[in-house]
């Protein structure tokens, strides 16, 4: 009698996938709803669609790709992943001498395609090349020195990457799912608890660094004490949470949207949906994402080897970081920092890369332990 297969090719993780495409629809739609008025009013722009038009094709295009994505076995990352670290560092090597925008560095202008944002790249790149490396080193990666420390400074130098591109909020995402990725891959806790120790006087200083970031982390304490300045924004998406109840104001409804918030169809998306669609919609919102934490989690302790646990693992933590601080910052439980809402807040290249590394998710979720 044959012995059944231990791995055997199955079909990819579907509540993922319905997860993933349910969080993007809503994304569509809130996307719509928080831009409108304000698309509609400025006179370049005079279409009420026209952030809808353009968040609809990155959706499309980066669907498309995820489904590409899907059918390419993980393993053959791992022969491309010195490429995609080349091109990755090329990027963001670029984008330091493009214009600034808003005092930052962070998009290739693209002309009709819009911006690329290299640091979104780097956020996975990171990912696929700590996975290689963890998987290659073996047991190694309990020796503190000089395995850890070697992954740290990779994972450093493209944090301190994005850093020069005055994007603290990335490049702390990525030094994050970078500790979440080395623990997972067997090194020692305490080891890891005491780098998270010793770098918090370094964090001090990246903040200290620059005045707007001292002014936020002062003003987060108490925001309506310069509720017309620095504590602006975050008053703003409190007030837009508060009024929105418990079921919300009705789709479309917000008052918050019309100049209140800057841009609340980017990093503040979430307090639109407090206002529109109230504490259940919110509530509906995170339940999604932890949903879609729990696939995650479940197809890295269930993937056929430790390339695919870590990558998955990466892909996940990357998703729920980002999240997590995201809905933290809108709701005051940490000080203000521009964290897109994965899915859901506007940006082509934050949408078409998170698709294909859930792309990559399922195609691990395809081969898995039976």
């Amino acid at each position: 009698m044959n012995k059944p297969k231990l791995f055997q090719k199955v079909e990819v993780d579907f509540v993922l996938l319905a997860t993933v495409l349910l969080i993007l629809a809503i994304g569509i739609i809130m996307v719509y709803s928080a831009s409108s008025y304000s698309a509609l009013n400025n006179p370049s722009l005079n279409d009420d669609m026209y952030f809808l038009k353009k968040q609809g094709i990155f959706a499309i295009a980066g669907i498309v790709m995820m489904l590409i994505v899907e059918k390419i076995d993980y393993h053959r990352i791992k022969g491309a992943t010195n490429i995609i670290v080349l091109i990755t560092i090329i990027l963001l090597g670029i984008v330091l001498f493009c214009p600034p925008v808003n005092g930052a560095r962070r998009w290739i202008p693209l002309g009709p395609l819009g911006n690329l944002q290299p640091s979104e790249i780097a956020k996975y790149t990171v990912v696929l090349l700590l996975a290689k490396g963890i998987e290659k080193t073996g047991e190694n990666i309990k020796k503190f020195f000089p395995t850890v420390v070697i992954y740290l400074f990779v994972a450093a130098f493209f944090a301190g990457f994005v850093y020069i591109e005055k994007n603290l909020s990335i490049a702390t995402v990525i030094m994050l799912v970078s500790l979440i990725i080395i623990y997972v891959g067997g090194a020692k806790g305490w080891q890891l608890g005491s780098i998270i120790f010793s770098l918090i006087p370094l964090g001090f200083i990246f903040i200290k660094a620059e005045p707007y970031r001292w002014a936020r982390l002062m003003s987060f304490r108490d925001p309506w004490k310069d509720a017309k300045n620095v504590g602006y924004q975050l008053v703003q998406s409190l007030l837009a949470l508060g009024s929105g109840g418990v079921m919300g104001l009705g789709l479309g409804q917000s008052r918050q949207k019309a100049y209140y918030i800057p841009e609340p169809h980017n990093d503040f998306i979430f307090a639109i949906i407090g206002e529109e669609l109230g504490f259940v919609g919110c509530v509906v919102i995170i339940l999604l994402f932890l949903v879609l934490i729990q696939r995650g989690i479940k197809i890295a302790i269930h993937a056929k080897d430790m390339y695919g646990t870590l990558i998955a693992v990466g892909i996940t933590s990357v998703l729920a970081v980002q999240a997590i601080i995201n809905i933290a910052v809108v709701t005051g439980s940490i000080p203000v920092t521009g964290v897109p809402l994965p899915f859901i807040s506007y940006g082509g290249s934050s949408l078409v890369v998170n698709l294909m590394a859930v792309g990559i998710l399922l195609n691990i979720s395809s081969q898995t332990n039976k």
